[in-house]
């Protein structure tokens, strides 16, 4: 005896194996057949309860007997898989319409794992799961065997309703997957009965009826119109929700949300907003609480700092930065009438499930119409045997073989005459022949309208539209998830929320920074460490953004909402900012949109803007390359501004015009003034040609008049002119302005 092996390379071997892998992962797994929306381990659960007599009018079983014969007779998988497939089939917020009705832990919103073990829960199936299983034994749909053949399952079920979009599912296959949101019933029904009546709409005709997904949940779906149709027309898109609110009649800084987006957790939420608190950017929220419970299944209260607030973008805030708005993916991707997975629009779900359901109900008919001559073709030769009854009873009472003498003397089939021999004596009464007389007319009469229905396609399709139209009026409802049109959620900055208030914002010689309300603060009175003391302070408005500047020609942007109070001595400038090594703030200014000039000691400059000084990075950003020269403080300038005045370290001034200057973002600038040796420049101002100057030099003043401005001015990148004696160390020039002379 020879044995045949079979040889192959292990890459073809291996290649085979994943392909019957992959297809049954595809076929008999991950995705939804279109007939009844369900997946193989859903199905068989569905009809492992049925044959367990669990209807929704029964009474529930423990979960682990329905598991435990969906294991043992039709799906060979671990429990707790069959399990979870099953709690959510009862869920409530998981499932639109709920296939299952359960009793204990079965879960919640925050938690949908937290369900009890099987052991301890009890289910039965919904009043809607009659939609998938009342026409199942009236030779609807076919069967095949189970896994080990010792039992038949049904292939699909009989759905009368279109379970793929109305609960939706979704799957991970090999190479694919299917995402398919929830519908409405009312609106899932009412556009196949268009679509019986006009096979010719077009999908974005059916959307008129089929707004959008609708979600377990009462939170808006707010996707414009056109990426809805898109979607539909495509089978592939997405969708977003935002969660509702509405604030407290009684304490106006309470913003109550009152749903959330379809599976995001309360909890999860929470997370979010405490991490934005945590990270300054949620400055106007006092706190948030989840306060749900049985009477409010979602209670989320925010609570905002007093005072007035834009309360509608701090939510856009909140939506652009946490899962109160959430976009979900759409891949509408399902097993077809051929038996193939396939993205479907719309319009080709609808159109492919009512011809399922057409010939769901041609077979439904057929079965009934073979049921009705059966019983008219036995009631014939019942009705014979009444109107013979005392020939029939001697033939029963004296012939050898009476079943024989009965068809051949009244030409019965042999189906027609064991009907009459199991007649029994209390059935010979005058009523039966005309109760028979009665079933027959009735049977007559109902497989006359059958037989129309079967040989009329128009009267097919009403009765179609009247089985939907009844089947929506039972387990129909209003939708859940509005369709609204809102505004785009916006990340906000501190500053946009805030009123515009006077500030004084103080740094201290240690690099401690605060911020007193008010211009009217003396920041050298203010109480600072041991061993610390003022070095700079700006005045700004509380809208404004805080520029620093480092002693290394480096520029940061704070906003002053993040700022300590003043009434405290402040917090380490290195908490809000990454500083360098041997980096200290020196200067501070506020980022009203003004052009400045900045300088070095070593006698470079250039005109810059404030705006460009402004970075959101902490390490800040190279504003001037500062060389050997330490950074002089910088000099705002007026609109009105033509010129530069520069004092030099030898006691010369040089004034020269504003527009030899270059205006840069960053970097080292022209040479302003021609210094010799060791020299260095002291200060810097700009000015009109009409104003005065005034220049400091110890306790020593200086005031330079229009007039006299003449004197020292010259070309830039010249020696200019000596100042009077006395004033060989300038430490401040300062403008002012003719009006305020």
């Amino acid at each position: 005896m020879t044995t045949h092996i079979d040889t192959r390379s292990v890459s073809d071997f291996t290649e085979y194996a994943y392909l019957n892998y992959a297809m049954y992962v595809i076929m008999d797994r991950a995705l939804p057949h279109i007939a009844d929306g369900l997946k193989p381990v859903q199905r068989r659960i569905v009809y492992a309860m049925s044959e367990l007599g669990l209807r929704h009018t029964a009474k529930p079983k423990k979960s682990a007997r329905t598991v435990g014969d969906v294991l043992g007779k039709y799906h060979p998988h671990g429990d707790i898989a069959c399990y979870e497939a099953m709690v959510l089939m009862a869920q409530p917020f998981s499932y639109r319409y709920p296939l299952i009705t359960g009793q204990g832990n079965w879960g919640s919103p925050d938690d949908p794992k937290s369900f009890a073990a099987m052991r301890y829960t009890e289910a039965k199936m919904s009043q809607y799961a009659n939609t998938l299983l009342t026409e199942l034994e009236q030779g609807t749909v076919d069967w095949q065997d189970n896994f080990d053949g010792s039992l038949t399952e049904p292939v699909t079920l009989p759905a009368r309703l279109p379970n793929i979009l109305l609960n939706g599912t979704t799957g991970i296959a090999v190479g694919m997957a299917t995402d398919i949101p929830p519908h409405n019933l009312n609106e899932v029904v009412k556009a196949c009965i268009r679509l019986l009546k006009n096979p010719d709409l077009s999908v974005k005709q059916l959307t008129q009826t089929i707004l959008a997904p609708d979600l377990p949940t009462t939170a808006e779906i707010i996707t414009p119109k056109d990426e809805l149709v898109a979607m539909y027309e495509t089978g592939r898109g997405s969708y977003k929700m935002r969660a509702t609110y509405h604030i407290d009649p009684k304490q106006k800084n309470l913003v109550v949300i009152d749903a959330l987006p379809y599976q995001v957790s309360g909890n999860k939420i929470i997370e979010q907003i405490a991490k934005l608190m945590n990270d300054k950017k949620l400055p106007w929220v006092v706190d948030a609480n989840d306060e749900s419970d049985n009477a409010n299944p979602c209670r989320i209260v925010i609570e905002l700092k007093k005072g007035k607030l834009e309360i509608d973008k701090i939510m856009g805030h909140l939506f652009a930065n946490t899962d109160l708005e959430t976009s979900f993916r759409v891949n509408m991707n399902m097993i077809g009438v051929n038996g193939k997975p396939e993205v479907k629009n719309l319009k080709t779900i609808l159109s492919e499930w009512l011809s399922v359901r057409r010939g769901v109900v041609i077979r439904r008919l057929n079965h009934r119409l073979d049921k009705i001559d059966k019983r008219l073709h036995i009631l014939a030769g019942l009705l014979i045997a009444y109107l013979n009854i005392d020939e029939v009873i001697r033939i029963i009472r004296e012939e050898d073989d009476p079943k024989l003498e009965l068809m051949n003397r009244y030409g019965l089939s042999d189906i027609q005459a064991d009907a009459i021999l199991d007649i029994k004596l209390r059935q010979l009464a005058k009523l039966e022949e005309i109760e028979l007389n009665a079933e027959r007319d009735r049977l007559e009469a109902e497989r006359a309208v059958i037989a129309e229905q079967l040989a009329n396609p128009d009267a097919l399709t009403a009765l179609l539209i009247d089985e939907l139209t009844a089947d929506a009026k039972e387990h129909g409802d209003a939708r859940r998830s509005p369709v609204v049109e809102r505004d785009e959620a916006t990340s906000l900055k501190a500053t946009e929320l805030i009123s515009a208030e006077p500030v004084t914002v103080v740094i201290s010689q240690a690099g401690w920074i605060r911020l007193a309300k008010g211009h009217s603060t003396d920041p050298s009175e203010m109480n600072y460490r041991a061993g610390d003391g003022y070095l700079t302070h700006a005045l700004g408005k509380s809208t404004e953004r805080l520029i620093l500047l480092d002693n290394t020609g480096r520029s940061y942007g704070l906003d002053t909402v993040n700022l300590p109070s003043a009434r405290g001595q402040g917090d380490p400038i290195t908490s809000l900012l990454n500083l360098a090594s041997g980096s200290k703030i020196e200067q501070l200014l506020f980022g009203t949109p003004h052009n400045i000039i900045m300088a070095s000691s070593t006698g470079y400059g250039f005109v810059n803007s404030i705006n460009n000084l402004d970075t959101a990075q902490k390490a800040g950003k190279a504003s001037i390359n500062l060389g050997d020269g330490t950074l002089l403080p910088v000099a705002v300038m007026d609109a009105s501004d033509t010129l530069v005045a520069v004092s030099v370290s030898n006691g010369n001034l040089l004034i020269f015009p504003l527009d030899e200057l270059p205006q840069l973002a960053k970097g080292k600038g022209n040479k302003l003034v021609n210094l010799k040796g060791d020299e260095t420049i002291t200060a810097i101002a700009s000015l009109s040609a009409d104003d005065s100057l005034v220049i400091t030099a110890g306790k020593r003043t200086l005031t330079l008049k229009p007039n006299d401005i003449a004197n020292y001015t010259g070309k830039r990148a010249t020696r200019g002119a000596a100042l009077p004696k006395g004033f060989g160390k300038v430490s401040q020039m300062t403008k002012l302005i003719k009006d305020s002379e």
